[in-house]
C-alpha cells in the first residue's frame, strides 16, 4: 500500500473534526502529489507530541525556522510506509529519543496551518517516551525542553494546547 493510500484510509477512519477531515480528503482527491512538499497548494504532514505521562510532561522543540515551541513533526518522505511511521520517524529524529511508541488509536488531531513553504495539513499523533528517555537536539531545532502540562499554554500556540488536551483525554 502506498503512503497516499494509507493517508486516505487513515483520514477516512478518523472520526473527529469532520469538516477539516473532509478538507484533507478533498485535497488528496484533487492533488495526486498532495503528500509531498513539492505540492505548492499544500501537503499532508505528520507530527508527534512526545509525552511522558508518568512525569506529567511533554517535550517541545523550539523550531529553528518558525521560532515557536511545537511538537515534533514535518514532511513525509518517500521511505515512509504510513502516516504513523512518518510521525514516529519525525518524533524520533527531532527528539533524539529512541524507543518512542505511538499512542494507540491513530491520529489524535488534525491541524491545518500556513507555513513559509505552503499549507500544512498536519496529521497529529502522540508518542509515549520510554522511562528514562534522554532527548538530543536535532539540526531542525534551536532547543528541546520538557514542559509540565500546565506550562504548555504559556509557551506554545493554541494548536499545541489543543493537541495536548486531546492527548490527555485519550490517555
Amino acid at each position: 500500500m502506498s503512503l497516499f493510500d494509507d493517508a486516505v484510509l487513515v483520514l477516512k477512519g478518523y472520526e473527529d473534526q469532520e469538516e477539516l477531515r473532509q478538507t484533507y480528503l478533498d485535497h488528496l482527491a484533487t492533488h495526486p502529489d498532495g503528500m509531498w512538499k513539492a505540492c505548492g497548494d499544500g501537503h499532508i504532514t505528520a507530527s508527534a507530541l512526545v509525552i511522558d505521562p508518568s512525569r506529567g510532561q511533554v517535550l517541545l522543540t523550539l523550531h529553528k525556522k518558525l521560532r515557536m515551541w511545537l511538537q515534533m513533526g514535518g514532511h513525509c518522505e518517500p521511505a515512509d510506509v504510513s502516516l504513523a511511521a512518518a510521525a514516529l520517524r519525525e518524533g524520533t529524529e527531532e527528539s533524539g529519543i529512541e524507543g518512542l511508541t505511538l499512542l494507540p488509536g491513530g491520529p489524535v488531531r488534525l491541524d491545518r496551518h500556513l507555513t513559509p513553504c505552503a499549507w500544512h495539513l498536519d496529521v497529529q499523533y502522540a508518542a509515549l517516551a520510554p522511562a528514562g528517555a534522554r532527548e538530543a537536539i536535532s539540526d531542525e531545532s534551536l532547543d528541546l525542553r520538557w514542559f509540565a502540562y500546565d506550562e504548555v499554554a504559556d509557551v506554545a500556540d493554541d494548536s499545541v494546547v489543543r493537541l495536548l488536551e486531546a492527548t490527555r483525554a485519550r490517555l
